[in-house]
C-alpha cells in the first residue's frame, strides 16, 4: 500500500512538472535503454557474440549429457555381469564425470551472465556522456528510463534520437 502511495505521488509530481506552464517548468524526457542496447550496432554485436557462445555451450553440453547417459545405461546393463566391486568403481568414476560436467556447465552459465552484465555496464558507462551532451544541447533537465514511466507523451521519447548518436559514437562494447 505504501509503495502504491509513493508511486502515485511520483506520477503526480512528474505529471505536474511535465504539464506545468509556469516559469519553473522543467523539461523532462524519457528513453528506452533496453531498445537502444538491442537495436544499436554495438549492442547487437555484443548480444550476438554472447548468444553465439551460449549456443556453442548448449551444443557442447548436450553432447556431454548424451555421452554420460550412454555410459550410465551401459553400466546398468552390465550390473549383473560384472562384480559388485568393479561396478562400484565404475559407478564412482561416472559420478565424478557427472560432477565435473555440472561444474563446467555452471561455469559456462556464470561466464555468460558475467558477459551480459559487463556489456550492459560498458554500455551504460559509454552512453552517459552522450546523454549528458544531448541534455545540454537540448536544454533538458531530466532524462528518465522508459521502464520507470507508466504513461507519457510520445513526443517526450528521445530513444530514436539517442540511437542515431549511439550508432555514430559507440563502436564496440566490452563483453568480458
Amino acid at each position: 500500500m505504501k509503495k502504491l502511495k509513493v508511486l502515485l505521488s511520483f506520477v503526480l509530481i512528474l505529471y505536474f512538472c511535465v504539464n506545468s506552464n509556469s516559469v519553473f517548468a522543467n523539461k523532462i524526457v524519457y528513453i528506452n535503454m533496453d531498445k537502444i542496447m538491442q537495436i544499436s550496432k554495438a549492442g547487437k554485436e555484443a548480444i550476438s557474440k554472447i548468444n553465439d557462445q551460449k549456443k556453442k555451450d548448449v551444443s557442447k553440453f548436450q553432447k556431454i549429457e548424451k555421452d554420460l547417459k550412454s555410459k550410465e545405461e551401459e553400466l546398468i546393463s552390465k550390473k549383473n555381469v560384472i562384480s559388485a566391486e568393479e561396478f562400484d568403481k565404475k559407478l564412482d568414476s561416472l559420478s565424478k564425470e557427472i560432477n565435473n560436467y555440472r561444474t563446467l556447465r555452471q561455469e559456462a552459465i556464470d561466464l555468460s551472465t558475467k558477459s551480459r552484465l559487463n556489456a550492459s555496464a560498458d554500455f551504460s558507462e559509454k552512453i552517459k556522456p552522450i546523454l549528458a551532451e544531448y541534455a545540454k544541447e537540448n536544454n533538458i533537465d531530466m532524462i528518465i528510463q522508459k521502464k520507470n514511466i507508466i504513461m507519457g507523451k510520445t513526443d517526450l521519447d528521445i530513444t530514436d534520437d539517442i540511437l542515431k548518436i549511439v550508432d555514430k559514437k559507440i563502436n564496440k562494447l566490452k563483453i568480458n
